[in-house]
Protein backbone atom coordinates (compact mmCIF):
# COMPACT_ATOMS: atom_id res chain seq x y z
CA UNK A 1 0.00 0.00 0.00
CA UNK A 2 1.36 3.55 -0.62
CA UNK A 3 1.45 4.96 3.28
CA UNK A 4 1.61 9.16 3.78
CA UNK A 5 2.53 10.01 7.45
CA UNK A 6 2.14 13.10 8.44
CA UNK A 7 4.14 13.96 11.55
CA UNK A 8 7.91 12.43 11.91
CA UNK A 9 7.92 12.63 16.11
CA UNK A 10 8.15 9.45 17.78
CA UNK A 11 5.34 7.55 16.66
CA UNK A 12 5.58 8.91 12.89
CA UNK A 13 9.09 7.83 12.74
CA UNK A 14 8.75 4.34 13.65
CA UNK A 15 5.62 3.83 11.83
CA UNK A 16 7.79 4.88 8.67
CA UNK A 17 10.82 2.17 10.05
CA UNK A 18 8.51 -0.44 10.19
CA UNK A 19 6.06 0.41 7.38
CA UNK A 20 8.83 1.05 5.15
CA UNK A 21 10.58 -2.62 6.31
CA UNK A 22 7.02 -4.18 5.64
CA UNK A 23 6.97 -3.09 1.78
CA UNK A 24 4.87 -0.18 2.00
CA UNK A 25 5.76 3.17 -0.18
CA UNK A 26 5.89 5.72 2.17
CA UNK A 27 5.83 9.24 2.04
CA UNK A 28 6.51 10.91 5.56
CA UNK A 29 6.08 15.15 6.36
CA UNK A 30 6.73 17.04 8.88
CA UNK A 31 5.68 20.82 10.19
CA UNK A 32 8.74 22.35 8.32
CA UNK A 33 10.50 21.09 4.97
CA UNK A 34 11.44 17.62 3.47
CA UNK A 35 15.20 18.41 4.05
CA UNK A 36 14.92 18.25 7.59
CA UNK A 37 14.46 14.83 6.50
CA UNK A 38 16.63 13.77 4.71
CA UNK A 39 18.21 11.25 7.15
CA UNK A 40 14.61 9.35 8.14
CA UNK A 41 14.40 9.14 4.12
CA UNK A 42 18.03 7.51 3.97
CA UNK A 43 17.72 5.17 6.40
CA UNK A 44 14.19 3.98 5.59
CA UNK A 45 13.91 4.52 1.76
CA UNK A 46 10.82 6.79 2.63
CA UNK A 47 9.95 9.73 0.78
CA UNK A 48 10.23 12.91 2.36
CA UNK A 49 7.72 15.58 1.49
CA UNK A 50 5.54 18.37 2.28
CA UNK A 51 2.59 17.74 4.25
CA UNK A 52 0.84 19.15 1.91
CA UNK A 53 1.88 16.35 -0.79
CA UNK A 54 1.76 13.16 2.11
CA UNK A 55 -1.53 12.04 0.78
CA UNK A 56 -1.19 12.30 -2.60
CA UNK A 57 -1.92 8.67 -3.91
CA UNK A 58 -1.84 7.03 -0.64
CA UNK A 59 -4.23 4.51 0.21
CA UNK A 60 -3.72 4.92 3.87
CA UNK A 61 -2.98 8.29 5.90
CA UNK A 62 -1.66 8.50 9.24
CA UNK A 63 -1.77 12.17 11.23
CA UNK A 64 0.56 11.93 14.39
CA UNK A 65 1.14 15.32 15.15
CA UNK A 66 0.51 17.58 18.45
CA UNK A 67 -3.36 17.50 18.80
CA UNK A 68 -2.88 21.43 19.40
CA UNK A 69 -1.62 21.52 15.65
CA UNK A 70 -4.32 19.51 13.82
CA UNK A 71 -6.13 22.80 13.04
CA UNK A 72 -2.65 24.20 11.17
CA UNK A 73 -2.75 21.32 8.50
CA UNK A 74 -3.20 22.25 4.94
CA UNK A 75 -6.46 23.02 3.46
CA UNK A 76 -6.89 19.91 1.34
CA UNK A 77 -4.54 17.76 3.13
CA UNK A 78 -6.40 15.04 1.59
CA UNK A 79 -6.05 16.05 -2.14
CA UNK A 80 -4.96 13.36 -4.39
CA UNK A 81 -5.49 10.78 -2.28
CA UNK A 82 -7.64 7.29 -3.50
CA UNK A 83 -10.77 7.96 -2.92
CA UNK A 84 -10.98 5.21 -0.76
CA UNK A 85 -8.61 6.51 1.88
CA UNK A 86 -8.68 5.52 5.37
CA UNK A 87 -7.24 8.68 7.92
CA UNK A 88 -5.66 7.29 10.83
CA UNK A 89 -5.67 9.38 14.33
CA UNK A 90 -2.48 8.12 16.47
CA UNK A 91 -2.86 12.14 18.77
CA UNK A 92 -3.75 12.37 22.24
CA UNK A 93 -5.12 14.97 24.28
CA UNK A 94 -2.16 16.63 26.82
CA UNK A 95 -3.82 20.01 27.90
CA UNK A 96 -1.44 20.60 30.97
CA UNK A 97 1.86 19.08 29.03
CA UNK A 98 1.23 20.61 25.59
CA UNK A 99 -1.82 21.37 24.28
CA UNK A 100 -3.24 24.05 26.39
CA UNK A 101 -7.13 23.69 26.63
CA UNK A 102 -9.47 22.71 23.72
CA UNK A 103 -12.86 23.40 24.90
CA UNK A 104 -15.04 20.89 22.97
CA UNK A 105 -12.75 18.05 24.22
CA UNK A 106 -13.07 19.60 27.84
CA UNK A 107 -17.03 19.27 27.85
CA UNK A 108 -16.41 15.64 26.75
CA UNK A 109 -15.97 15.09 23.25
CA UNK A 110 -13.61 12.07 22.25
CA UNK A 111 -10.26 13.54 21.28
CA UNK A 112 -10.88 11.76 17.58
CA UNK A 113 -14.03 12.96 17.15
CA UNK A 114 -12.70 16.49 17.40
CA UNK A 115 -9.53 15.54 14.85
CA UNK A 116 -12.49 14.30 12.48
CA UNK A 117 -14.13 17.60 12.28
CA UNK A 118 -11.05 19.60 12.10
CA UNK A 119 -10.29 17.13 8.92
CA UNK A 120 -13.73 17.21 7.98
CA UNK A 121 -13.49 13.46 7.36
CA UNK A 122 -13.79 10.02 9.03
CA UNK A 123 -10.86 9.20 10.94
CA UNK A 124 -9.76 5.52 12.77
CA UNK A 125 -8.33 6.18 15.85
CA UNK A 126 -5.18 3.48 16.56
CA UNK A 127 -1.54 3.59 17.88
CA UNK A 128 -2.17 6.32 20.31
CA UNK A 129 -1.07 4.17 23.41
CA UNK A 130 1.81 2.21 22.83
CA UNK A 131 5.12 3.77 23.48
CA UNK A 132 6.84 4.00 20.28
CA UNK A 133 9.48 2.57 20.94
CA UNK A 134 7.80 -0.64 21.25
CA UNK A 135 6.47 -0.16 17.89
CA UNK A 136 9.91 -1.17 16.81
CA UNK A 137 11.07 -3.69 19.56
CA UNK A 138 7.45 -5.92 20.37
CA UNK A 139 5.66 -6.71 17.83
CA UNK A 140 5.78 -10.30 17.43
CA UNK A 141 4.00 -13.11 14.95
CA UNK A 142 0.39 -13.62 15.57
CA UNK A 143 -0.29 -16.79 17.80
CA UNK A 144 2.64 -15.86 19.85
CA UNK A 145 1.70 -15.87 23.92
CA UNK A 146 1.49 -12.61 25.26
CA UNK A 147 1.26 -10.55 22.41
CA UNK A 148 0.48 -7.14 22.76
CA UNK A 149 -3.14 -5.91 21.15
CA UNK A 150 -3.98 -2.06 20.19
CA UNK A 151 -7.50 -1.04 20.55
CA UNK A 152 -9.11 0.60 17.09
CA UNK A 153 -11.89 2.53 16.93
CA UNK A 154 -14.03 3.66 14.23
CA UNK A 155 -16.93 4.51 12.80
CA UNK A 156 -16.48 3.33 9.27
CA UNK A 157 -16.22 -0.54 9.48
CA UNK A 158 -14.43 -0.95 6.14
CA UNK A 159 -11.56 1.64 6.91
CA UNK A 160 -11.51 -0.08 10.35
CA UNK A 161 -10.76 -3.57 8.96
CA UNK A 162 -7.76 -1.64 7.05
CA UNK A 163 -6.48 -0.17 10.05
CA UNK A 164 -6.81 -3.88 12.20
CA UNK A 165 -5.19 -5.45 9.04
CA UNK A 166 -2.56 -2.94 9.31
CA UNK A 167 -1.74 -3.31 13.24
CA UNK A 168 -1.55 -7.47 12.73
CA UNK A 169 1.24 -6.86 10.21
CA UNK A 170 2.95 -4.61 12.47
CA UNK A 171 2.90 -7.40 15.30
CA UNK A 172 0.30 -6.41 17.18
CA UNK A 173 -3.36 -7.95 18.05
CA UNK A 174 -6.15 -5.58 16.83
CA UNK A 175 -9.27 -5.13 19.14
CA UNK A 176 -11.75 -3.30 18.05
CA UNK A 177 -12.51 -0.70 20.54
CA UNK A 178 -16.35 0.22 18.83
CA UNK A 179 -16.74 3.54 17.51
CA UNK A 180 -15.20 7.20 17.52
CA UNK A 181 -17.36 8.24 20.08
CA UNK A 182 -15.61 5.25 22.13
CA UNK A 183 -12.39 6.02 21.26
CA UNK A 184 -12.56 7.69 25.11
CA UNK A 185 -12.15 4.32 25.85
CA UNK A 186 -7.90 4.17 24.75
CA UNK A 187 -7.71 8.08 25.76
CA UNK A 188 -4.77 9.10 27.92
CA UNK A 189 -5.33 7.97 31.98
CA UNK A 190 -7.62 5.20 30.77
CA UNK A 191 -6.34 1.00 31.77
CA UNK A 192 -5.33 0.53 28.18
CA UNK A 193 -3.29 3.15 27.75
CA UNK A 194 0.49 2.26 27.80
CA UNK A 195 -0.46 -0.70 29.52
CA UNK A 196 1.14 -3.57 26.54
CA UNK A 197 -1.79 -5.65 27.24
CA UNK A 198 -2.86 -8.61 25.53
CA UNK A 199 -5.88 -9.12 23.83
CA UNK A 200 -8.18 -10.26 26.43
CA UNK A 201 -6.46 -7.62 28.75
CA UNK A 202 -7.29 -4.82 25.94
CA UNK A 203 -10.87 -6.06 25.91
CA UNK A 204 -11.16 -6.16 30.32
CA UNK A 205 -9.56 -2.40 30.46
CA UNK A 206 -11.58 -1.02 27.41
CA UNK A 207 -14.74 -2.08 29.51
CA UNK A 208 -13.52 -1.05 32.71
CA UNK A 209 -12.66 1.98 31.93
CA UNK A 210 -14.02 5.76 33.39
CA UNK A 211 -15.72 8.55 31.22
CA UNK A 212 -14.66 11.18 33.66
CA UNK A 213 -10.98 12.29 33.11
CA UNK A 214 -8.80 12.61 35.86
CA UNK A 215 -7.32 15.89 36.81
CA UNK A 216 -3.83 15.11 35.21
CA UNK A 217 -5.51 15.21 31.63
CA UNK A 218 -7.86 18.08 31.76
CA UNK A 219 -6.68 21.64 31.46
CA UNK A 220 -5.95 23.80 34.61
CA UNK A 221 -8.38 26.15 35.68
CA UNK A 222 -6.94 29.04 34.11
CA UNK A 223 -7.08 27.53 30.66
CA UNK A 224 -3.76 27.80 29.55
CA UNK A 225 -2.98 24.23 30.12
Amino acid sequence: MKVGIVGAGNIGGNLTRRLTALGHEVSVANSRNPDTLAGLAAETGATAVLASEAAAGSDIVVVTIPLRSVPELPDGLLAGAAADVVVVDTCNYYPQQRDGRIAAIEDGMTESRWVEQQLGVSVVKAFNGIYAEHLLTRGVPVGTAGRIALPVAGDDADAKAVVMTLVDSLGFDPVDGGGLDDSWRQQPGTPVYGADLDADGVTEALAGADPQRGPDWRAQGDGTG
